[in-house]
């Protein structure tokens, strides 16, 4: 009996493995049509008796700014064109910090807000940060860095019901995502903190100090230069049988 049990959870484990990798395989060329945060706030709403609308259309990478591109880059993750999927350092100080108490300091990626976003629940117990681990790793194998960028900047939430550049470009300041200015895309990568909460067409002091450093960086980082570094050489282990990435 026990065995028997053993072997069915054998057979389900990996045919998690085998079709979770084919799926982001696939998502690397399809555009996921929604996400599973997307389907919680949804849900949400209507347990709330406040059933929202949800907003998205998808921009393909070239009609995204490059303002809004490095904007991102500069709020949520600086060494996203370093990494695979993982920022040790920052984690270590995350921990550090949490483990003194207080507010919660995060550390995910992008790549790992991608995976939460796409595929996973809010939250942060262990078993959901052990599956955005294994779909973190999934994504960075699988997927190209600009792809990675080009779903967030698709998916991320910017407000109650907004999700992605272009609505958010749309519902904050009435213009589409290739015609956002760099103080707009600023604004909008600043509040990404907190979305619901915060509101970039009319910020408070907090959030435009805050994108006035997420400029800062911005030029720091080398502008849409950095975006360049986003095509990164295959590792001399990569085999040649698989995607390039």
């Amino acid at each position: 009996m026990l065995r028997r049990l053993f072997r069915r959870l054998f057979k389900l484990l990996l045919w998690f493995v085998v079709g979770s990798a084919l799926l982001v395989l696939a998502l690397r060329w399809i555009d996921p049509p929604g996400t599973a945060l997307m389907v919680e706030r949804k849900i949400e709403s209507w347990l709330d008796g406040k059933p929202i609308d949800l907003q998205r259309s998808w921009r393909p990478w070239q009609e995204l700014p490059d303002d809004l591109k490095i904007a991102v880059i500069a709020a949520e993750d600086q060494k996203f064109a370093e990494h695979w999927g993982f920022d040790l350092a920052a984690i270590q100080k995350a921990m550090a910090h949490n483990g003194k108490g207080g507010n919660l300091r995060g550390a995910s990626t992008i790549s790992q807000q991608v995976a939460k976003n796409l595929f996973l629940w809010s939250g942060r117990s262990w078993p959901r940060k052990a599956l955005e681990a294994w779909f973190t790793g999934l994504i960075e194998l699988f997927w190209p860095k600009q792809r990675i960028l080009e779903v967030y900047l698709n998916s991320v939430e910017w407000g109650d019901g907004v999700f992605g550049a272009e609505a958010a470009g749309r519902h904050h300041f009435g213009v589409g995502a290739p015609y956002l200015s760099r103080q707009q895309a600023s604004l909008l990568a600043a509040v990404l903190p907190n979305p619901r909460a915060w509101n970039p067409r009319r910020p408070g002091p907090h959030v435009s100090r805050r994108a006035n450093w997420i400029r800062k960086q911005s030029y720091q980082l080398g502008g849409s230069h950095y975006l360049k570094q986003l095509a990164r050489p295959l590792p001399d282990w990569w085999p040649q049988w698989l995607p390039r990435p």
